[in-house]
């Protein structure tokens, strides 16, 4: 998976088309991740130990890597690989830089 945690990315298809966000979690087995503020679902819970009230909350889900895109230096790019003193590094297609 060329995405990582900690990476900011724009939503390219789906309901929040446009938004963009930090992520926040990778699973990497399902293709997904989890961007803070994307894909906001209200989920029912019940009072328990941890949350005594109770009631409705709004939680971010995972969404699909390919509907998310990188965003380096403020523009959406791809995402390639180079080996650089026999280390590989993750380049941005658009301009051809490393990403940090």
């Amino acid at each position: 998976m060329k995405l990582k945690k900690g990476d900011t990315v724009v939503v390219i298809a789906g309901k929040d088309k446009g938004t963009e966000g930090e992520i926040v979690h990778v699973f990497p087995d399902d293709n997904k991740v989890i961007v803070n503020g994307v894909n906001r679902v209200k989920k029912h819970s019940k009072p328990n130990r941890v949350n005594q009230q109770g009631g409705i909350i709004d939680r971010d889900m995972p969404i699909h890597a390919s509907n998310v895109m990188l965003v380096h230096k403020g523009k959406p790019t791809r995402v390639g690989y180079q080996f650089q003193n026999g280390t590989k590094v993750r380049i941005a297609k658009r301009s051809g830089e490393v990403i940090s």
